[in-house]
């Protein structure tokens, strides 16, 4: 029999959020919508209680802060966005983001283990690596998954963990909101 572990005033509810919700000085050059991090979402997640796990950069351990070109901020996003894609699908990178991901995996199995409710996971549509509904590619923003989100949700398919993923846009915060509130069963 187990004994009685994290009996204190710890809500016990978990949400996981791309690392740029956090910290908007990680994205890529031209593309951030807030000085610091993202005053609504932020504010939604601390009237909740639920604890906040951010998760790391890929882009940033990949490619590191000016994703492998200081020019990339001269060109229009979706043409970047296609670029860093395109960079992120090398099998050096891949591997980088399989150990991200087995990261976050140990995580998330750590907090179910002890049982914690995993709310869900939030990522950045229009990512290449964060997208969850939307990403770019041939220079345009298309529906499915960036390429950390889709390695994420297979390794928890394989867990056979079952966690709500959403994306958001930042820069569409009334929009993240309600998807966010919806996500967490605050309503709207």
């Amino acid at each position: 029999m187990k004994s009685p572990i994290f009996t204190d005033k710890r809500s016990k509810s978990i949400i996981f959020v791309a690392h740029c919700i956090l910290n908007q000085n990680a994205v890529s050059d031209g593309t951030a919508s807030y000085p610091g991090f993202v005053n609504e979402i932020l504010e939604l997640i601390n009237s909740t209680d639920f604890g906040i796990v951010q998760m790391p950069c890929p882009e940033l351990h990949c490619l590191g802060l000016d994703r492998g070109d200081h020019k990339g901020g001269t060109r229009p996003v979706l043409e970047e966005n296609t670029r860093i894609r395109k960079v992120m699908s090398h099998l050096e990178t891949k591997e980088k983001i399989r150990q991200l991901t087995q990261h976050v995996i140990y995580q998330i199995i750590e907090y179910i283990k002890h049982g914690f409710e995993v709310k869900g996971i939030v990522g950045i549509n229009r990512s290449p690596s964060c997208g969850v509904e939307s990403t770019s590619k041939n220079n345009k923003e298309v529906a499915g998954e960036g390429v950390f989100i889709s390695e994420l949700r297979n390794e928890l398919i394989k867990k056979n963990i079952y966690t709500n993923i959403v994306g958001i846009k930042v820069f569409e915060p009334e929009n993240a909101i309600i998807k966010l509130k919806n996500m967490l069963g605050t309503g709207r």
